[in-house]
């Protein structure tokens, strides 16, 4: 009877835990703030001296492959006595506290949700400046990968009703209904999306699986394919003209995993062959081993005169929500 007893109450206990963790995550509020826009929670003669610089110079850096220099994430410097209330629901929060023993902390859903907090403490300036450069890679990662995730959780609000992709490339790719088909074939699509000085662009085909080789060459073949690509699909509005790779800007390429697949990310500038036109692009060939195939997405941007970080960021989110089937 006792046994029994005893095992009663602790379900009871084990039931009430459960109930307490729904209800403390029901409580948190829904985070807010713009794209690429990271609240960094320290004091004013910090944030004005070598902590901050050091700061700046991890979250403010250039974004590689863009026409004109764009940070990294856009910063709102708020002071400790200050951050309570709305400004907590800001989805990416950078706290720096000093007079404590040197950590970092990568929290999540502290005050909002979803929310990204990276918390660094230091008993001096100089330990919370070497913790910032040590974990500099780590953190921008963790924003982004947050930023990325936002994005695509907004786009899910409003999805295209798209078949024909999975249908003649067997794969899903998630983007919003304001994108359009604007060219199909049997194994290429462009989709375009009106922005307010440009478009928006999305690229997907496939290839023969032996048109990319894994080696010291694979940028070049792969520029080369997408130079063809650009001449045979992506044409301006002039006779003549079409999408080629800006030879004079070197294109970022590193090797990368996208839907558990070895894939080749490459990023640069595009121009308009004979024509005015350019801008960013971001290209990802992914190894589809099992249909002995390359599939290629590739984003691109025109939008003259306005920047073009937050476009570029979209674009790399769609890409990474692709799965091949």
């Amino acid at each position: 009877m006792r046994k029994i007893f005893f095992l009663f109450v602790t379900v009871l206990l084990f039931n009430a835990c459960k109930d307490n963790k729904a209800s403390n995550d029901k409580m948190l509020l829904d985070s807010s703030g713009n794209i690429n826009n990271v609240s960094v929670i320290i004091e004013n003669d910090l944030w004005n001296g070598q902590v901050g610089e050091a700061i700046r110079n991890v979250l403010t850096a250039p974004v590689y492959g863009l026409p004109q220099d764009e940070p990294l994430f856009t910063l709102s410097q708020i002071p400790p006595s200050v951050f309570s209330g709305f400004v907590t629901r800001n989805r990416t929060i950078l706290q720096i506290i000093g007079n404590k023993p040197a950590n970092i902390e990568f929290t999540k859903n502290i005050y909002a949700q979803p929310q990204k907090v990276i918390s660094i403490t230091g008993q001096s300036k100089q330990e919370i400046i070497d913790i910032v450069n040590a974990n500099a890679k780590k953190i921008v990662e963790t924003f982004r990968n947050a930023e990325i995730a936002e994005r695509q959780r907004q786009m899910k609000k409003s999805p295209h009703p798209y078949t024909s992709i999975k249908e003649k490339l067997g794969l899903t790719i998630e983007f919003a209904s304001a994108y359009r088909i604007a060219k199909e074939t049997d194994n290429f699509f462009w989709i375009r999306k009106d922005i307010t000085t440009g478009t928006s662009n999305l690229l997907i085909y496939s290839l023969p699986f032996s048109s990319i080789k894994p080696n010291d060459s694979t940028v070049t073949q792969i520029i080369k394919i997408r130079d063809s690509i650009g001449e045979k699909h992506i044409e301006g509005g002039v006779e003549g003209t079409y999408m080629v790779t800006e030879n004079a800007y070197t294109p970022f390429f590193k090797e990368t995993i996208l839907d558990n697949k070895l894939a080749f990310e490459t990023k640069g500038i595009w121009d308009l062959k004979n024509g005015f036109m350019g801008g960013p692009f971001i290209n990802y060939a992914v190894e589809d081993k099992i249909n002995k195939r390359w599939v290629v997405i590739e984003g691109f941007a025109f939008a003259p005169s306005v920047e073009k970080r937050d476009y570029m960021l979209e674009l790399e989110s769609i890409i990474k929500s692709v799965k091949i089937e």
